[in-house]
């Protein structure tokens, strides 16, 4: 194999599992059910497949520690907190605003963290949420209930606030167990959460979507988180971090090839601040 080839294969593994990842934002628009049925579903599914992930990796499924098992069942609930706000924040607006109203998550972690994990603050971190505070203001200029884009603006900074509490509250157990077994507890604890919803779903919908369920669960969920963790192999997790921040570029040019969905202008300021506190604080940790 080449220099070159060494290089560009891991970049593009990485972005192949980006794209995936970010097929959530279309499917989360597209898929017909209430967002917390998509969920319960997409998990149920998961879990099956991470399932036959771990036993064909032979990855040990056990957990001994009874306070590593609390917090990796806590986790599960935080993640299923974000996935159902996330597709709510999707449902209500459009793939751009919810996409990018949850990649808040970066900054909130810097605020979070220090104050779970005990870290240092830095100051810089109040100027990087002023840049996401202005970015949000871009995307909803109307800041009202009645207003529905603002509503899931809401929604998705809920689901960035959880999906930050999980990353930082995972953090030590990655450094204990395999990324996908703790994946696999998590997305376990999701469908136990959601299961009651199993009565009350309307199955001829849940029919019709199936294939676009069976998608995000496999492709989506299962082969592009794996996808994810293997390719910090080859990079520095805040320099795979930096990379994945096109996330909603793929996530929102997605949108605009399969549902015709085009961001005004106002959004793309505000997506475009965002994305520049969080690549800056990405690069901040490089350099640490």
């Amino acid at each position: 194999m080449t220099a070159i080839n060494k290089r560009f294969l891991p970049i593009l593994e990485l972005n192949i599992a980006v794209l995936f990842i970010s097929t959530s934002g279309p499917l989360g628009r597209y898929i017909n059910l209430p967002p917390e049925h998509t969920i319960l579903f997409r998990a149920i599914l998961a879990a099956v497949f991470i399932f036959l992930v771990c036993k064909f990796r032979k990855y040990s499924l056990k957990i001994d520690d009874r306070r590593d098992r609390a917090k990796i069942l806590l986790c599960g609930l935080f993640f299923g907190i974000h996935w159902v706000t996330y597709f709510y924040a999707l449902q209500l607006s459009s793939v751009a605003i919810g996409m990018l109203s949850i990649y808040t998550y970066p900054v909130i972690t810097a605020f979070l963290e220090p104050v779970i994990l005990k870290t240092s603050f830095r100051r810089s971190h109040l100027l990087l949420a002023l840049m996401v505070l202005i970015g949000i203001y871009f995307l909803v200029p109307e800041v009202s209930f009645e207003n529905q884009h603002f509503i899931a603006v809401l929604c998705g900074i809920t689901s960035a606030f959880f999906y930050a509490l999980r990353n930082i509250m995972m953090k030590p157990q990655v450094e204990k167990y395999n990324g996908s077994v703790l994946m696999f507890y998590q997305i376990l604890v999701i469908s136990f959460m959601l299961s009651p919803l199993l009565f009350t779903a309307d199955y001829e919908l849940v029919r019709n979507n199936l294939g676009w369920l069976a998608f995000l669960a496999l492709f989506t969920t299962t082969i592009g988180h794996t996808l994810l963790l293997l390719s910090l192999r080859n990079f520095a997790v805040t320099t795979a971090s930096i990379l994945s921040s096109v996330q909603p570029v793929y996530g929102i040019l997605l949108g605009m090839v399969f549902l015709g969905e085009y961001p005004p202008l106002h959004t793309l300021i505000g997506g475009a601040m965002i994305l520049s506190a969080v690549v800056i604080e990405s690069s901040r940790n490089l350099k640490a």
